[in-house]
């Protein structure tokens, strides 16, 4: 009953989105102060920005750290800057090396290519370039499904893999979650050209009360600086649209993963969900796909773990992976 009283809070809120002024946007969510939020601009200084052009798209990439390399993949309505928080414990035992997803932040934003299997195609390529053969790897919502379909195409060439907050499309508990009013976006997500008309000159609106404040177990766990870094990209030209076709890919990666799950990933995964978001449904998505599963659920937290738990998440991936 909850979880529907939720979802329609949420449609509500969308269908208010057709007829709100664009301007009004930075009242309608302003709930808290981001004066002394960090940002990419005040960011620790041992991380570099680079780009690199890969698989026949540029990627922007920050990288820093030491050690065996560690690489990181954000979510949708996020960028790297998601794992700001909890990059520079890790780069004390790995180099770290968080890129912009295909369509996401300061990368390219195509017109294709947002099938998960193409976008990993891009990051191993990225990795390639960078001298890398063999990688640790973490992926958080839309980042998680890349990384997934990263592990089945180069299994060898993973040493450890973690998954956050997602289901691998196309496998259990896959599509009982589709059906839940939870996902609502899903199937918004996939309609053509509607979801860029109805969120054009709102775009802080929209990711902000559907997704920041209404995913998240501590809603000011994403501040507004946070917020400003997001938007900035999504509301770019291609952003939004860029955004949804991850979505419009469900499709063909839930054929994709059909044939790659019939190999059982062989190296240890790592899987967590938070305790008011997914919780162990990640588990059970990633026991589909692979042997050596561990992991559960962290309390007190959405599905931005990353930013409402980062000392937790932290731990967990120092403990997965070893110091280094």
């Amino acid at each position: 009953m909850e979880t529907t009283r939720h979802s329609l809070r949420l449609l509500l809120a969308l269908l208010l989105l057709a007829t709100l002024p664009a301007h009004a946007q930075l009242s309608a969510v302003a709930n808290g102060d981001a004066a002394t939020a960090a940002t990419p601009a005040t960011f620790d200084p041992a991380f570099t920005h680079h780009t690199a052009v890969v698989n026949g798209v540029r990627l922007h990439y920050v990288i820093g750290g030491k050690g065996e390399p560690l690489v990181l993949l954000h979510g949708y309505a996020e960028t790297w800057w998601e794992w700001h928080r909890i990059m520079p414990a890790l780069a004390q035992h790995y180099t770290i090396i968080t890129p912009d997803l295909r369509g996401a932040g300061d990368s390219d934003k195509p017109y294709t290519g947002y099938d998960k299997k193409t976008m990993a195609a891009d990051i191993y390529a990225l990795t390639q370039t960078l001298g890398y053969k063999r990688i640790n790897l973490v992926g958080h919502d839309i980042g998680m499904m890349v990384a997934y379909a990263y592990a089945a195409a180069h299994p060898s060439e993973v040493s450890r893999l973690a998954l956050i907050e997602a289901p691998v499309p196309g496998v259990t508990p896959w599509d009982q979650l589709k059906q839940s009013p939870q996902v609502w976006h899903f199937r918004f997500h996939s309609v053509p050209n509607l979801p860029e008309a109805m969120t054009a000159g709102r775009e802080r609106t929209y990711l902000t009360t559907g997704f920041y404040k209404a995913l998240a177990y501590n809603p000011a766990a994403i501040t507004e600086a946070d917020i400003d870094e997001y938007v900035s990209h999504y509301a770019s030209p291609g952003g939004m649209r860029a955004g949804f076709e991850y979505f419009r890919a469900f499709p063909q990666d839930e054929r994709d993963n059909a044939i790659t799950a019939n190999t059982k990933l062989a190296m240890p995964v790592l899987a967590l969900g938070g305790a008011q978001s997914l919780g162990s449904i990640v588990k059970q998505s990633a026991q589909s796909v692979a042997f050596s599963v561990q992991g559960g659920v962290i309390k007190d937290c959405g599905h931005w773990m990353p930013e409402e738990q980062p000392e937790e998440l932290t731990r967990r991936l120092l403990a997965f992976f070893g110091n280094g």
